[in-house]
């Protein structure tokens, strides 16, 4: 039925759809509908406390018997620079005068930890079947103790230095994430926004580079990308953006609509929100802030200093302060439930995927 079976053996699915962990967007009811479905179904953690992170493994459990994956980011911890702050807080002062907030935060707070020992001590608990990372790898140690607990571990990669990397520590599939991907990129170190590889160069060269399955991500939207991605050598695809549209996913109603409008040519990588590169809807704030090539706060302390920006633009409804995360192929989203859009990729690509289609 499908032309590589490696990666579907792997993780124990029918179909190799992996649906992307975001973090704050996906939620237990979309994994449950796409692990339902036959593909992976998964859950971005790393905002959530551990008692969160318990209750919403468990009502995934609850609602199927099949695999499903939570998903960490790995990032090193960010450093303090006073000087870095005082600039930040100089360059983001207009934009609080403008909304009518009263003063700057001294400094940024993070918004969400690393992967830590309190988080690999839940997941031994939980045993997920697939646990991935983003931004890198947590210590060795940790990714061992997961493999030894019978976690399979995925990692994402935006080169092919990257993906060798990965493959040399063990992970077990890699998830090759091109420039076209909604959201944060993967890339291990921080780096400026036009700086990437698109799908269709990247995801052959890490098949080429490495000898476990490899996930395509980045700008895949139908059956017609799944089918590309074969082509390309992977062996299965993760996508996010198009499970926005779903109405399991956990977004505002400016972002939906954002979403029944896009155009392909209208996000751009900033690092103006969280403090590392992601792909979001263009804004006058992410276009202000783009002007002037200065380093901003490491991720994810930059947050602190965008957050109330953030949010009383939502309050007043307008996107000019929103963090509207989307990939290139928004466009070609539907807004189906996540069990119908399932059915719908896996017969566009079979039907793609058909000799003389």
């Amino acid at each position: 039925m499908w032309p590589r079976r490696d990666l579907i053996d792997l993780l124990g699915i029918e179909h190799p759809i992996v649906q992307a962990p975001m973090g704050g967007e996906s939620t237990p009811e979309m994994a449950i509908a796409v692990s339902n479905a036959g593909g992976l179904g998964g859950l971005g953690c790393s905002f959530m406390s551990l008692d969160e992170l318990r209750a919403k493994a468990e009502a995934i459990r609850a609602g199927t018997n099949r695999p499903f994956n939570l998903n960490f980011f790995a990032h090193p911890e960010p450093r303090e620079y006073a000087e870095l702050d005082a600039a930040t807080r100089a360059r983001v002062a207009p934009f609080y005068a403008e909304l009518g907030l009263e003063s700057v935060p001294e400094r940024g707070v993070a918004a969400v930890d690393t992967f830590t020992e309190a988080k690999l001590s839940v997941l031994l608990d939980i045993r997920p079947r697939v646990t991935s990372f983003h931004f890198g790898l947590p210590p060795r140690p940790m990714v061992e103790a997961l493999h030894d607990a019978g976690n399979l571990i995925l990692c994402s990669a935006t080169t092919v230095a990257e993906a060798r990397f990965l493959a040399e520590a063990g992970v077990d599939a890699i998830i090759a994430q091109g420039w076209e991907a909604g959201g944060h990129r993967g890339t291990f170190e921080t780096s400026f926004e036009d700086f990437g590889v698109g799908t269709l160069a990247l995801v052959p060269q890490v098949v080429d580079a490495v000898d476990v399955p490899v996930i395509a991500a980045g700008g895949i939207a139908d059956g017609r990308g799944i089918a590309a991605a074969f082509a390309l050598g992977a062996s299965g695809v993760q996508m996010g953006t198009a499970f926005l549209s779903c109405p399991e996913a956990n977004i505002g109603d400016d972002h939906r609509a954002a979403l029944r409008q896009a155009r392909d040519d209208e996000t751009r990588l900033t690092r103006a929100f969280s403090g590392r590169p992601a792909r979001a809807q263009n804004s006058r704030y992410i276009e202000a802030m783009a002007e002037d090539r200065a380093a901003l706060p490491d991720f994810p302390t930059m947050y602190g200093f965008s957050d109330p920006l953030r949010e009383v633009s939502e309050k007043r409804g307008d996107s000019d302060f929103q963090f509207l995360l989307y990939g290139q192929a928004a466009a070609l989203n539907r807004d189906l439930p996540a069990a119908e859009l399932m059915e719908r990729l896996i017969d566009e690509a079979q039907r793609a995927l058909k000799p003389g289609s």
